[in-house]
């Protein structure tokens, strides 16, 4: 790492420290709808144990008015796209002529399946996310194309999927077959990446809580997503949020789901194993 390369990382930690005191979360509690109570905040999963104590939810590094939004789906504006999604739900398409729903039932016949993705698929003898086994779908059994991995479609359908499982605990398996890929995705997040020379984990486990700019930093979870954010007014999914992060360290990111990306949504989803399900969320 030459001169200029420290100064950058030194420059970036600077202003990490500097921004302000550290910004507790908010002393909240989320219940969507007066009926899904969500958990944001519970103990640190065992593999977890050396770095944290508690995990939380993106939810509670938000303000105010961001957190109310998701209190109610009328409010949410992430819930404009579930009800797009539903709608291609019981949809035809492709050669076969079938929709979702004449496999699957209706999309509400889901929960309990946003949950514990990724996963390994013994079938396909690898880990996969739900959007791949979206894709899998339309292409072997609805005879569709497949859909772009961070295009809308996409990103509509995994969100109405997250939408019904609301409330789940998050539980990502991470031993078995899938130890492997998990690993890696281990190795990525506290890989140190570009000319910042910023890793997942310098801002998302050892600077949760303090101020980067005018930004409350997280813990990074993602049992949120799809989220919703404020800044691009649409759902983002969580590879996209994963380019962004990478880009922003000025390193040449992974592409969207790509095994790198496959492997760190597995890791970091399991990170927040026993916070509830949260999407659409809301979020900057």
């Amino acid at each position: 790492m030459n001169k200029f390369t420290k100064g950058l990382g030194a420059c970036m930690t600077a202003i990490i420290v500097a921004s302000g005191a550290m910004a507790e979360p908010a002393d909240d509690n989320l219940v969507i709808n007066e009926d899904i109570e969500i958990v944001t905040r519970t103990a640190a999963p065992a593999h977890l144990s050396d770095a944290m104590d508690e995990v939380m939810s993106g939810w509670l590094f938000r303000g105010t008015e961001t957190r109310d939004m998701e209190r109610d789906d009328f409010d949410n504006p992430g819930m404009i796209f579930v009800e797009q999604a539903e709608d291609t739900w019981n949809a035809a398409d492709g050669s076969e002529g079938k929709s979702c729903a004449d496999c699957h039932g209706a999309s509400s016949d889901m929960a309990g399946v946003r949950p514990v993705y990724p996963k390994y698929v013994e079938a396909a003898g690898e880990v996969r996310t739900l959007e791949m086994q979206i894709n899998d779908c339309r292409e072997n059994r609805m005879g569709a194309e497949k859909w772009k991995y961070t295009g809308g479609d996409m990103v509509n359908m995994t969100a109405l999927l997250a939408s019904v499982s609301r409330g789940m605990p998050v539980d990502v398996a991470i031993d078995g077959p899938a130890q492997s890929t998990w690993e890696q995705g281990k190795e990525i997040y506290y890989t140190r990446f570009g000319q910042l020379e910023l890793s997942c984990a310098n801002c998302h486990e050892d600077n949760y809580g303090n101020m980067i700019r005018a930004d409350h930093l997280s813990q990074g979870q993602i049992n949120g997503f799809p989220t919703y954010r404020l800044k691009n007014t649409k759902l983002n999914s969580a590879h996209a949020r994963f380019k962004g992060c990478v880009r922003d360290t000025r390193a040449e990111t992974f592409n969207p789901g790509s095994p790198e990306f496959v492997a760190l949504e597995l890791y970091v989803g399991s990170r927040g194993n026993g916070l509830s399900v949260e999407g659409p969320s809301v979020r900057n």
